[in-house]
Order: structure tokens, then C-alpha cells, then sequence
């Protein structure tokens, strides 16, 4: 009880710092997406929370508003997208548009998670926050991972945790399942702490 207390405050703590310091994003971005594709400045996408509840994770839209009938349409694109763990090149992904290669890189889609944040649906810091189809697929085909699962459910996913912080994109999916069970069972607000320290490197290693 005294983690999850003392972690609450400090993601309300860190949610408000984060705010001040990315309110030009705020400004500036949501202009530049309606300058340059149509459609809304957020984007808003259904994940698996705490106790398996699903809760809508938002973003600056970063594709264009009809990115899910795309990957749908497109059996080789969608088979594609899967066998890589869920995870497609910007290169290789025609639903990304230029500014929202532009935001991804620096990781500018995802400030908008700070509202989840303030919501309670997530954390700061805390495992990825996976799509209900994306768990059946993988645990379909890494089986190994049930139990792993189980245990990154019992709390709030976050905006950063150890798999953003080793490697992000290019850490395999049974991997980053280890890494946030892991990070489940070693919970505390130590851990939280250093993990957000490595953050800002992380970020910075994609610029």
C-alpha cells in the first residue's frame, strides 16, 4: 500500500512537471498535424490496463485516419506487421505520414499520455502497454510468456519503463515481456527512479 501511495504522488508529481515543460508541444504540434493531413490532432487507441481492464491510450496522431482499414486491407502488410512483433519499420509502413515520422522519431507522439496519466490508467513508469489482439497473438506464439503476462497486468502500465530504456523498438517481444515482469516483481520507487534517470538518454539515443 505504501508503494502504490508514494508512487501515485510521484507520477502526479512528474505528470505536472512534464506538462510545463512540453506545453509548446501542445501548441505547436497539434497546428502542424492540421496544416499538413486532415483528420484530428489525437489519436486514441484501445490497450489493456491494470487487471486486464482496457482503457484508451491517446497519442499525436502520427498516421493517417483510416491507418487501421489500411493494415486490414493489406493481408502482406498485415502479416508482416505481426511476424514482426507487432512492430513495423516507419520506412516499411505507408500509414505513417511525414510529420508523424517526424514526432515518432523523437518520440513527440506520445506526450499526450501524460493525460492517461493524470486519469490513473497509467504510470509514468511501469510495463508496455499492450493492444488485447497484440497478447493473444504473441502469447500464441510465444506460449512461455503466460505466466510473464499474468504478472505485467497487475499493475498501471507506463509512458517509460525497462524495455523503453533497453533498446525500445528493437527489443523482441518475449524479451520486453521479461524485462516488465521483472520490473513487477522487483517493484520500487527506486527502481521508478532510475529508470526515469535513463530515460532522457534513451530518447536521446533515437535523435
Amino acid at each position: 500500500m505504501f508503494y502504490e501511495t508514494v508512487k501515485r504522488v510521484l507520477d502526479l508529481l512528474v505528470a505536472v512537471i512534464l506538462a510545463i515543460i512540453f506545453s509548446p508541444f501542445f501548441l505547436i504540434v497539434p497546428v502542424i498535424i492540421k496544416l499538413t493531413s486532415p483528420g484530428p490532432v489525437f489519436y486514441g487507441q484501445k490497450r489493456v490496463g491494470k487487471n486486464g481492464r482496457e482503457f484508451t491510450l491517446y497519442k499525436f496522431r502520427s498516421m493517417v485516419v483510416n491507418a487501421d482499414e489500411i493494415i486490414a486491407k493489406d493481408k502482406d502488410l498485415l502479416k508482416k506487421f505481426q511476424d514482426s512483433d507487432w512492430k513495423l519499420d516507419m520506412k516499411d509502413d505507408p500509414r505513417i505520414t511525414k510529420f508523424g515520422a517526424f514526432i515518432r522519431t523523437f518520440t513527440i507522439d506520445e506526450f499526450p499520455q501524460i493525460l492517461n496519466v493524470f486519469r490513473g490508467e497509467m504510470s509514468v513508469v511501469g510495463p508496455r502497454a499492450y493492444r488485447q489482439e497484440e497478447i493473444k497473438q504473441q502469447l500464441a506464439k510465444y506460449p512461455k510468456a503466460r505466466s510473464l503476462m499474468k504478472d505485467i497486468l497487475k499493475i498501471k502500465p507506463g509512458i517509460t519503463g525497462p524495455w523503453q530504456t533497453s533498446g525500445r523498438n528493437e527489443v523482441p517481444f518475449l524479451q520486453r515481456a521479461k524485462l516488465d515482469a521483472a520490473y513487477y516483481r522487483s517493484r520500487s520507487i527506486w527502481q521508478d527512479i532510475l529508470i526515469l534517470l535513463k530515460t532522457p538518454k534513451a530518447m536521446l539515443s533515437k535523435w
